[in-house]
């Protein structure tokens, strides 16, 4: 599922829409979801990324993006206006790091790993006896204390 002449391989937005991209060059078929701080303090939760080349990566629609220079190594962008998380990118890197959930389906791509995983959340289990639910947690409010 890879290009080399240009063509879209895929497309992808943000959750409002005023940031738009496609990737005209292959893409990385795994994606990795990250567990480290920063990771997690950009997203909410958890990073999961596939990459490109940059110069594959055509911003279609700029919009609202933004870049945040969150280490001495790295840079992260994201749209100002509805706050979707969307690309990593290391400073002396070639490549771009995309989120795989503003990517539009489908994908095809594949989880290949956990990275980071010392740095993972208290609250994250990697136990298979977490329950799995296609809808709603229906865990409800908190409980009395």
């Amino acid at each position: 599922m890879t290009t080399n002449d240009g063509s879209i391989r895929a497309t992808g937005r943000c959750l409002c829409g005023s940031v738009r991209y496609s990737v005209r060059g292959p893409l990385r078929s795994t994606v990795t979801a990250c567990h480290c701080r920063s990771c997690r303090r950009f997203t909410g939760g958890l990073w999961t990324g596939t990459v490109a080349r940059q110069e594959h990566v055509v911003i279609e629609e700029s919009g609202s993006l933004k870049w945040y220079q969150s280490s001495a190594h790295a840079k992260r962008a994201f749209c100002s206006n509805c706050g979707s998380s969307l690309f990593w990118q290391g400073l002396e890197e070639p490549l771009f790091s995309i989120a795989a959930g503003s990517l539009d389906e489908p994908t095809g791509l594949k989880l290949a790993c956990h990275g980071w995983t010392s740095e993972a959340a208290d609250y994250w289990d990697f136990s298979p006896d977490v329950p799995l639910r296609s809808g709603p947690s229906g865990l409800g409010p908190p409980e009395a204390g």
